[in-house]
């Protein structure tokens, strides 16, 4: 019996589109730079090196997975029949006992005896991670957070002392100012703070916020990157020029 011969189905052009839209880069354009009350301060230029990179899930995917990997902590640890106390002396004879054969208390099968297959603490589960594909693992999240609106930039954060109420405050105007309800409504990993150097009065003030995480530029990394849904990026221009750098050192 003849078999009529079946078409192949067509992917739904809008699924299509959106596919292409995702992977096609992003021309350097600009975005708004705020204050630490939430108003529109001036507008900056995009770079596209960093902003315009084209989405790499598997890139990303590798680079995300290998990195967790990499911050693994081995700690389970089991003794094997060579590492338990006792078990030196043969525990009885080996006929006439009516028992069965047995040369040592350490076996497995004893209680307080060795563990068989169990988690060792010599186990590595570490990965290799090359610079450049760090490098463009990190660029491509920033361009995908920057198409989705979730990347904010601020001129400058300034606090006279450690404040967890004026960090409170900055939050919540920038939120306001730049229509991003979930940095107050968000409870777990709401923003990203990354800070153009070291400050310890900026890092203390953010500390007792449970949904906030500051970092400095140069140590941003997709994981951090991935697992918070805004990064709130202090004075950009200088964030600009350290990123920049580190995209010319992963090309050599």
């Amino acid at each position: 019996m003849a078999t009529t011969p079946t078409t192949p189905k067509k992917k739904a052009p809008a699924k299509a589109a959106k596919k292409a839209e995702k992977a096609a880069p992003v021309a350097s354009t600009e975005a708004v730079v705020y204050s630490m009350a939430g108003s529109e301060v001036s507008k900056i230029a995009l770079p596209a090196e960093l902003f315009g990179a084209v989405w790499k899930a598997d890139l990303v995917h590798q680079v995300v997975t290998g990195m967790q990997a990499n911050a693994r902590q081995n700690r389970a640890h089991t003794k094997d029949r060579s590492e338990v106390s006792g078990g030196g002396k043969k525990p009885w004879k080996q006929k006439g006992t009516g028992n069965a054969r047995h040369g040592s208390s350490r076996s497995p099968i004893w209680r307080h005896g060795g563990v068989t297959f169990g988690p060792r603490s010599e186990r590595d589960y570490s990965e290799k991670i090359n610079k450049r594909m760090r490098a463009g693992a990190l660029f491509a999240v920033l361009s995908r957070k920057m198409r989705d609106g979730e990347v904010l930039f601020v001129d400058e954060l300034a606090f006279s002392v450690p404040k967890t109420t004026e960090a409170k405050k900055f939050l919540a105007a920038l939120a306001v100012g730049a229509k991003a309800e979930a940095l107050t409504v968000k409870t777990k990993n709401s923003a990203l703070i990354a800070l153009s150097s070291y400050d310890p009065i900026k890092i203390k003030s953010f500390r007792n916020m449970g949904n906030v995480l500051t970092e400095e530029v140069r140590n941003l990394n997709p994981v951090d990157v991935l697992a918070h849904r805004y990064l709130i990026i202090e004075r950009p221009q200088a964030a600009f020029q350290t990123l920049s750098v580190r995209a010319k050192q992963s090309k050599k």
